[in-house]
């Protein structure tokens, strides 16, 4: 059974396609793409139907991770599909928990740094980078980073819970 992550931020075109984009490149380096998917959204529907932010985009070329994106917005729907939704900052994450049909789907929602050890606990947002510079988008890319590293490792530990 596949495992479904949603990465989302405010209009899905910097910060949750980059936590989408690098988690992918993770999946394939632990070669667990045939176990999990990942996909991404925005809480507004502001960009619906756009590419990535070409900052973004140029950030994760650079970066060697694939930058092909579509911008959509996240529908409460999607909870009965999805196995984990991850918050790109707190706002996110509490627009997430309210949209959700039952307790347990709240229950799926999680900050993307709260599985980056190196994160202080006071400090799990992710800036977002799209009024900055590119610099922004760099800061952005490795505060993902950090993060998926954890993130993989608590998925893949469920993962390989349904196995069993």
């Amino acid at each position: 059974m596949t495992y479904r992550v949603c990465f989302v931020c405010t209009g899905n075109i910097c910060r949750s396609p980059m936590a989408e984009s690098v988690f992918h490149a993770r999946v394939a380096e632990a070669g667990l793409d045939e176990l999990i998917e990942a996909d991404s959204a925005g809480t507004g529907g502001w960009h619906e139907g756009e590419g990535a932010d070409p900052r973004a985009a140029a950030v994760l070329e650079e970066h060697g991770y694939a930058a092909e994106h579509t911008a959509r917005r996240f529908q409460a729907s999607w909870f009965t599909r999805l196995d984990l939704v991850i918050a790109l900052d707190s706002g996110h994450l509490s627009a997430l928990r309210r949209l959700a049909p039952t307790e347990q789907d709240a229950a799926k929602v999680r900050l993307l740094r709260s599985y980056d050890p190196a994160a202080g606990v006071d400090d799990l947002d992710v800036p977002d980078p799209y009024y900055g510079g590119t610099d922004g988008f760099v800061e952005c890319l490795e505060m993902v980073e950090s993060a998926s590293t954890g993130l993989l490792a608590a998925v893949r530990e469920q993962v390989e819970g349904r196995a069993a």
